[in-house]
């Protein structure tokens, strides 16, 4: 079952917002990120916020696009009586979960509502995630009309074990349909993969990266499997049904991923995200890491607006009650300090191409750097430039990076 909330202050029933937030809202980008929290069946590895049929007890599917609408229209005076200056959308996001399991036509009321709220900035990013199995031509042919500008695929593996480990469901032969129908109703189109798979090998995670690139796909996702406490593939791992995944296995993979991408002219430009070129990079996720706007909607949807954080409950059902009763569904918040923020920045925007400026760090921070510059972590040119960046060797060691940066 999905993870536990974070502990916060208690949420207002309104929403209202703090008047904090207006401070520095020029330099910020507005985006709305949609939750839809359907899945046809629950992968074994999977701790996000999703449910299938027999677990919904009490919500319906077929009322959620209503119930999200109503929330879209809620944030739209929460922020408008927060005094916030109108923002078009400059990006829009329908995660999951499945968005593609609800109709069509739904997607695009919630877009609707999104645009009539806010508009939509000029060359607006719209993307949904979707799975191979879950679109048909038509159905493509119908997001790109309702104005989706993006789509992108769970591809996952193409190897049939790796999938089956996953609990994945999709055929893998169906994947270069369903992009050359994505391009054909001129969507964008992204690929998800996740690499280090208990059984997966090497000569497996080049195969799949071969037939991902043959897709010639405009942005390429590669994450490394994390075994989350609770889930199934966790419990399989406990029991000895499963091997437990090799690190060393994964830092290998990782470092072909990068190899094989970059040959073929994509750019990395977070740790676990290429594209390419600058164009095709996903904006909505930039903004996450580059601590901009943002409202989500729906069941355990996260937000941020001006340093306040908020997230809504949990289950679809008590979702659906709240806004039958027209409150907000917020379970808790919390305000960042300037400090906190300091540290979710050093946190974010050390994993980007652009790094992070060493004026961010702390003196502590900044005496680290040399250190970490011999290890051939950071980049020795990026720092006399005063930017802390990632070599390959460090995108590896991400976390070990933040840690030296951030002592304690």
């Amino acid at each position: 079952m999905p993870g536990a909330l974070p502990l916060g202050d208690p949420a207002p029933s309104d929403g209202r917002l703090p008047a904090s937030v207006v401070d520095g809202v020029a330099h910020r980008h507005f985006g709305v990120y949609l939750h839809v929290p359907f899945c046809r069946v629950r992968c074994g590895y999977c701790d996000f916020n999703t449910y299938t049929g027999d677990e919904l007890r009490g919500a319906k599917r077929e009322d959620y696009a209503e119930e999200a609408v109503a929330e879209v229209g809620l944030a739209g005076r929460v922020l408008r009586d927060a005094g916030l200056p109108a923002r078009p959308a400059s990006t829009v996001f329908f995660g999951g979960g499945t968005p593609t399991m609800l109709p069509s036509g739904d997607l695009g009321r919630m877009l609707s509502a999104v645009v009539d709220t806010w508009g939509l900035e000029s060359g607006a990013e719209v993307t949904t995630e979707a799975n191979p199995d879950s679109v048909d031509q038509a159905y493509l042919e119908q997001l790109a009309e309702a104005g989706f500008t993006r789509v992108s695929f769970g591809m996952q593996s193409s190897v049939p074990h790796v999938l089956a480990t996953l609990e994945r469901t999709h055929d893998p032969s169906r994947v270069p349909l369903v992009v050359r129908w994505a391009r054909e109703a001129g969507l964008d189109v992204s690929l998800d993969l996740i690499y280090g798979t208990p059984g997966e090998s090497l000569d497996d995670w080049r195969r799949s990266l071969d037939v991902a690139l043959e897709q010639e796909p405009d942005h390429l996702s590669a994450y490394s499997l994390i075994v989350e406490d609770g889930t199934k593939l966790a419990r399989q791992i406990r029991r000895g049904e499963v091997a437990t995944p090799d690190d060393d296995t994964a830092a290998d993979m990782y470092e072909l991923a990068d190899e094989r991408l970059a040959g073929a002219g994509y750019e990395w430009y977070e740790v676990s995200n290429w594209s390419r070129g600058e164009a095709h990079r996903s904006r909505h996720n930039l903004a996450y890491w580059q601590g901009h706007d943002w409202w989500g909607v729906g069941p355990g949807a996260h937000s941020h607006v001006g340093g306040v954080r908020w997230w809504n409950v949990k289950h679809p059902a008590a979702y659906a009650q709240r806004m039958a009763a027209g409150e907000s569904p917020a379970a808790g918040r919390e305000t960042l300090d300037d400090e906190t923020r300091r540290v979710e920045r050093v946190l974010l925007s050390v994993r980007t191409s652009e790094g992070l400026p060493t004026a961010d760090l702390d003196d502590a921070g900044r005496a680290a750097v040399a250190g970490l510059i011999a290890d051939g972590w950071v980049d020795g040119r990026g720092a006399i430039r005063g930017r802390v960046q990632l070599t390959r060797a460090g995108r590896l060691m991400a976390d070990a990076v933040v840690r030296r940066l951030l002592p304690e």
